[in-house]
This record gives C-alpha cells, sequence and structure tokens, in this order.
C-alpha cells in the first residue's frame, strides 16, 4: 500500500468527518445550538456591566446580506472567530461563543486570515466607511488586497451634467437615469458632494427626494459626475457586517485598548519625525482627508452623513483645551479611540510612535492656512494649545443626579437638536449646519454612540467644550460642574438597555434591571456576567450556586 493511496483515503474520511460534524450534527444536537451569549449593557445609572442573554436572529435585511456574503465569497479570506489567545482578544475584542453562531447554518469561521476577522466588525465603522471600502479597498488603505466590489453598486457609463436648478442651487440634469434615482418635484432635498474626481455616490436614503450638488470650498469643480448609487445587496450586505459582534451588545465601550485616556504626550519637533508621520499619513489617513488633508479625499464622496475633517482649518472638535487648538494628547486619543459613528476608525493597533508622528504632519504641514501663499499661517506655532482644563472625578450615580441631569437638559434646551428623547429629531435639527457649510446631524444619543467616548467623564468633557465648528456650544461658563456631571450621566442613561444596532429597548425583567442598576454589582468580564433569574424573558438557566455567588457578590 503507497504512502500517496494512504493519504488519499485519510483525505476523503477527514472531509467527511469534517462534513458530518459540522454540517449535519448541529442540525440534529440541541446543545450544539445554544442561543446563551454574554453581552455588556448599560444600565440606568451610567454604568457598563456583562450579563448573560440571548443571541438575536438575523433580520430579513441581514439575511440577504449574509446571502451576497456568501455569494461574493468574502468568506474565502476573512474568518468569523476570535480565538482565546492575548493577541487575538487585544486585537478584534471579547472571545468568540458558542451562542453567537446559532443562527449560522452554514457557520463561517474560517480558518485563513487574508483578509481581516470580521467576528467584531459590527459598528467599529459607520456605514459610509463599508461604501467605500466596497468601492475601492485601496482608498482607505493602499496595501489592501482586496478586490473592488463594484458590482454591488449602480453605475450607469454615462456622465451626468450638473445644472442650475433657477433657485441659486446646482443639480443634476433631468434624464431617465436620474429620474430613476431622484424625485425631482419633492421638497426634500438631499444634499450630496462628488470627490476632486467627478465620482458621486448616491445613497439609498437619496431616493424620492431632489438632489442638491454641495461644493462650499469647492471640493469639485467640474460640469459632469460619474454616478455610484447604492443598491439593495450593497445596503443588506453593509447590515450584515454591522450585525457581526453585535449579540455581545456595548462591548467596544469597554474596550480597553480602545480607552486611551491622556492628558498630554508628544515629540519633540524635527523634519525626520515630521517626514515620517507624512509616509503614515499617506497609507492611513489621504483616502480620506485628501491628499492636502482638505478632507476632500477619494472616498469622501461616501462620507456624506459627517465629512471628514479639514485639517487645514485646525479646527478640532475633541480636545481639553479652553481654545479650539487642542494639545498632543487630545489628537492622540482621537486617533487611538477612532470617532465612534463615523468613519474615522480606532488606530489603537498603530505603534505608539507612528501615531505622534502622524500629529506631527498634521500640525506643522497640514494644519496651515495658505489662502496668502506669501504668509501662510501656521497655527500650532503661532497659536499653541493653553493647559488642558481641570475634569475632578465625577459623582457617583444616583437617581436623584438623573432627575437633576433632566432638568439641566431642559434649561439648557438640548432638546431643541437633539430631541425630547434624545433620538436627534429635534426642531432645529433639520437646518444645522457645520462652519464649511455642509448638513450636521444632532447626535442620535439612545444610539450610545457617543463620538467623544463612552465614559462619564468623555460627556463631561464635550459638554464643557463643545465640538468646534459645529452647532454645539460650551456650557462651561452656563452650568456649575456639578450640573454638568448630572447632565452627563442624564445623556448617558438615554442609551440605557438599549441595543446598541437598533436603539431598540432589551427586553430585561425588571427585577433583572434593578438587580443590574444596583453599584455594587460586579460585572465586569464575561466570565462575571450576571445571570438573570430563571423567569426573565430570556429564560437563562441556573448555573448553580457557586456561580451565582459569584457574579452577584461585590
Amino acid at each position: 500500500m503507497s504512502a500517496r493511496f494512504v493519504t488519499l483515503v485519510a483525505g476523503i474520511l477527514f472531509f467527511f468527518m469534517a462534513l458530518i460534524t459540522q454540517g449535519f450534527l448541529p442540525f440534529f444536537e440541541p446543545s450544539a445550538r445554544t442561543a446563551k451569549v454574554t453581552a455588556v449593557v448599560r444600565t440606568d445609572l451610567g454604568q457598563l456591566k456583562w450579563m448573560q442573554t440571548k443571541a438575536t436572529a438575523y433580520t430579513p435585511l441581514e439575511q440577504r446580506g449574509r446571502d451576497v456574503y456568501l455569494r461574493e465569497g468574502c468568506w474565502y479570506c476573512h474568518s468569523q472567530y476570535v480565538r482565546p489567545v492575548t493577541g487575538e482578544t487585544r486585537r478584534w475584542g471579547p472571545v468568540t461563543e458558542s451562542g453567537e453562531y446559532v443562527y449560522d447554518i452554514p457557520h463561517l469561521f474560517g480558518t485563513r486570515r487574508i483578509g481581516p476577522d470580521l467576528m467584531r466588525v459590527g459598528l467599529k465603522y459607520s456605514n459610509e466607511w463599508h461604501f467605500a471600502h466596497f468601492w475601492n479597498p485601496r482608498m482607505l488603505s493602499p496595501n489592501s488586497i482586496m478586490a473592488p466590489y463594484r458590482g454591488l453598486f449602480e453605475t450607469p457609463a454615462e456622465a451626468v451634467a450638473i445644472v442650475d436648478d433657477g433657485s441659486g442651487n446646482r443639480t443634476l440634469e433631468k434624464t431617465p437615469l436620474t429620474e430613476k434615482l431622484f424625485d425631482f418635484a419633492s421638497k426634500e432635498p438631499i444634499r450630496l458632494t462628488p470627490n476632486a474626481d467627478g465620482l458621486l455616490f448616491v445613497p439609498m436614503q437619496a431616493r424620492g427626494k431632489a438632489p442638491i450638488i454641495l461644493t462650499p470650498q469647492e471640493q469639485y469643480k467640474g460640469n459632469t459626475v460619474k454616478i455610484a448609487a447604492e443598491t439593495p445587496d450593497l445596503q443588506a450586505l453593509t447590515a450584515y457586517v454591522q450585525k457581526l459582534g453585535m449579540n455581545r451588545g456595548k462591548w467596544r465601550d469597554l474596550f480597553e485598548p480602545q480607552s486611551l485616556e491622556i492628558m498630554d504626550v508628544t515629540l519633540p519637533r524635527s523634519e525626520e519625525w515630521i517626514a515620517h508621520g507624512k509616509e503614515v499619513y499617506e497609507r492611513r489617513c489621504l483616502g480620506c482627508h485628501g491628499a492636502n488633508g482638505d478632507g476632500n479625499g477619494p472616498a469622501a464622496t461616501f462620507l456624506y452623513n459627517q465629512r471628514p475633517r479639514n485639517f487645514n482649518n485646525a479646527v478640532f472638535k475633541f480636545r481639553l483645551t479652553k481654545e479650539s487648538i487642542p494639545t498632543d494628547g487630545d489628537l492622540l486619543r482621537t486617533i487611538s479611540r477612532g470617532v465612534r459613528g463615523t468613519a474615522m476608525p480606532a488606530w489603537y493597533d498603530l505603534p505608539l510612535n507612528d501615531r505622534l508622528a502622524v500629529i506631527q504632519y498634521i500640525k506643522y504641514v497640514l494644519a496651515v492656512d495658505r489662502s496668502d501663499p506669501a504668509k501662510p499661517y501656521a497655527f500650532f506655532a503661532e497659536e499653541p494649545p493653553g493647559p488642558p482644563l481641570y475634569i475632578g472625578k465625577p459623582p457617583a450615580p444616583s437617581q436623584q443626579l438623573l432627575d437633576r441631569g433632566k432638568e439641566v437638559w431642559e434649561q439648557a434646551k438640548c432638546w431643541e437638536c437633539h430631541g425630547k428623547t434624545g433620538k436627534g429629531d429635534g426642531e432645529k435639527a433639520a437646518g444645522l449646519k457645520d462652519d464649511e457649510g455642509f448638513t450636521m446631524v444632532p447626535a442620535d444619543l439612545t444610539s450610545g454612540q457617543f463620538k467623544s467616548g463612552p465614559a462619564v467623564e468623555d460627556i463631561f468633557r464635550t459638554i464643557s467644550t463643545g465640538l468646534s465648528g459645529t452647532p454645539m456650544p460650551s456650557y462651561r461658563d452656563a452650568f456649575p460642574d456639578e450640573d454638568r456631571w448630572a447632565l452627563a450621566y442624564y445623556i448617558l442613561a438615554l442609551s440605557a438597555y438599549k441595543d446598541p444596532l437598533t436603539g431598540q429597548p432589551l427586553e430585561i425583567a425588571d427585577k433583572d434591571r434593578a438587580a443590574l442598576d444596583e453599584l455594587n454589582l460586579k460585572a465586569d468580564t464575561p466570565e462575571s456576567a450576571y445571570v438573570p433569574a430563571p423567569s426573565s424573558p430570556q429564560k437563562a438557566a441556573v448555573l448553580g450556586a457557586t456561580e451565582q455567588t459569584a457574579t452577584k457578590g461585590d
């Protein structure tokens, strides 16, 4: 018997064993179809705690997206399994649990990691980032080996002319093509901006609205555009990708690598570090922020909800300084954490020196006003940042503090933009613009996707400094510290017990909710997750008296 024959027989045997154990047995063995998972929830008092719950099924849209994912062969390169080793959990997030795969038939664990693991990709990026990524991955990462998936877009061959609409705005010419995508008679406009190459992304939400071509800083000077329109398949695939990992709730808010907090850190200014920063910028940042740092990179047309930051103006939202120029520590915090709910990802996995070097490049090369070429104005050289504002220790949360926070919410008229319930639908929301003339969408505070960070200190900082370049003002002088802390806790409570993906309330029994709201309940790891009582909606099994004692102990 030859070795070749033995190898052939063994290969066939192992193939059928894998087919039986991974393809057929899960249909017949109930224990292999558990829906039990541990997830992070935000309590009414703003704390983040792990609890035992159940995974939720895919929506019809997400299931369609999963079918597209299979059809397009995405699983050939991307795995969906976080292994229980330090390098895995520090990079991707919590170890995967069997309950996360209860609705995955066939499963898509994957063993080859040609592309990044996707089991924790949900809400890591905005939908707009994914649109740009599917159009051309190398716009966002020049070293990517992923192929463009332009077949997921509607891409008519003919260019469309930009014309005057007769009321001072620019719009698209009416053609059979554009009349399929828009309703030119609608009173509801949709503002879209082409990139510098004349590519115009048209999202699904533009259907039935009247198009306005918005280029306040002459982002595009041409007279025609090429259209790349979102399709139902692209919408579904993006919905599926956003679902991945979200059965684990708000785990990212407890993800230590993405929780950098620092007052100040810097590198000495040198041409060598600035040159290195330029290399990092061109690899990681140019696709959105543009070669000149003006916020008009190739991917910017896809980012229609929130444009990339224009570094030339030196206007930065997230800082701990009284004036608008941030410290290096402020910039490092933003780069490391990312900006939740937007296309700005967290770069905590970049070497620290790379992050500090790109800060040098932004400060001394990009954040320069060159409107007068003879006298360029370098903001960071002319207006060095002042000392950081002091933020003390937050008070312990309480119902009384939340009640006061609600009063401050009313007094500060936060509801005018963010809405009575905090969903970003206030009476002034529709007309808001940033300092460059682009439409601003107030944050949906019920989603828990806080741009500046998920901790009460982050919310307090934002309330105190405001967000430069936006209609969000500073309340540092309007309300004392204790009122701003109360308001910060109230804002956190708006996302309490909400699904971070859908924004819908979680089904948690009142007694379990009361138990989770106890300040002395420790549930800061999946192993110490709170276990609901058997009569709760989750119908979670009691894991034994010893474990119950451990999970509910101080």
